[in-house]
């Protein structure tokens, strides 16, 4: 029988268990059925077991948003795919967590066949989340300081890459030497270890006085004040999580009318609405993956049976890149 990792209360890793299931008998007539290769392991699949994030559905419930993988059947009103094609995902619906589901068709893209599936589980959900957030939902240009949070981390050392190919000086913040090198190996311009500097105060170094237009904070409530400090006037925080924690609550005037500031809260789903954005989206980070501009970086590759170890070794901030489970 195929497994899967199942929530059924929220909760640390150890909620996280292995255990069999049973396919659907017929596939829905706009979805594939995929045997799954490699499983993308991101942050928000911990804030969805932890419940900091709502689910989607009731408990008990499969986890994970990305995978990459094989077509093995198809519903009959499918065009685009094939048996044996390869594909991937990263979107809801969840349940990426198992060995072979089912998944409509206008989420899934086909892999080019001059990337390994291992590498596209790594890097779909960062890199498509990076091609937003550097082309869509702020422009960002050549010789412009950018500050970015966490740059050691799966999508930071994305954004390391994609800033270095247009030529922005990223400032990246790390808890470690190695971490800063790592970051720096990948295009990151500069590195302030926030454990051992104030984050804002070498940002104004850096920028001459000046600050960043605009901050792209993944940390949350240990960094939220140090990344307003950092922007300039008119300058917007984008806050793409909170792995330290939910930011406490704030006086919004104190807080952003001193410098009239800009914040957001995006997320990746309102940036690939339709399967034409998804295709777009995708088919960017995959041509800059061609040309040698951006490229994977697997920390880790874990059993998905041992789920529970790859979250905690996510938690910890000791990884260096991307993990993928391995049904």
């Amino acid at each position: 029988m195929p497994k899967q990792i199942v929530i059924s209360e929220l909760g640390g890793p150890e909620v996280l268990k292995y255990q069999n299931y049973d396919l659907p008998s017929n596939i829905k007539n706009n979805e594939v059925r995929i045997k799954h290769t490699a499983i993308g392991l991101n942050y928000i699949d911990t804030y969805h077991r932890s419940g900091i994030y709502p689910l989607p559905s009731t408990l008990p419930v499969c986890p994970g948003l990305e995978a990459a993988g094989e077509v093995v059947d198809i519903g009959v009103n499918v065009k685009a795919f094939k048996i044996g094609d390869r594909v991937a995902y990263a979107s809801p619906p969840m349940g990426a967590y198992c060995d072979i589901r089912d998944f409509p068709e206008n989420k899934l893209i086909n892999i080019p066949n001059f990337l390994k599936n291992d590498d596209v589980a790594s890097i779909l959900l960062q890199g498509m989340t990076v091609e937003y957030l550097f082309e869509r939902l702020y422009k960002i240009q050549k010789n412009e300081f950018i500050l970015f949070h966490a740059a050691a981390g799966g999508v930071g050392l994305v954004a390391s890459q994609w800033a270095k190919s247009i030529g922005c000086k990223m400032i990246g913040t790390v808890s470690t030497k190695e971490k800063g090198e790592l970051a720096k190996e990948h295009g990151c311009e500069y590195i302030i270890n926030y454990k051992e500097e104030n984050v804002s105060k070498k940002v104004m170094e850096i920028t001459n006085n000046e600050g960043v237009q605009v901050v792209y904070d993944g940390v949350g409530r240990d960094t939220f004040l140090e990344s307003i400090n950092s922007l300039s006037v008119r300058g917007l925080l984008v806050s793409l999580g909170q792995s330290s924690g939910m930011v406490d609550k704030l006086d919004l005037h104190q807080i952003f009318n001193p410098k009239s500031l800009f914040y957001t809260r995006p997320n990746l789903m309102n940036y690939t609405l339709n399967n034409e954005e998804l295709k777009e989206c995708s088919n960017k980070l995959f041509e800059k993956m061609r040309i040698g501009e951006i490229k994977s970086n697997i920390f880790k590759k874990i059993k998905l049976e041992e789920a529970q170890k790859a979250h905690e070794i996510l938690q910890s901030r000791k990884s260096f890149g991307s993990i993928i489970l391995e049904p």
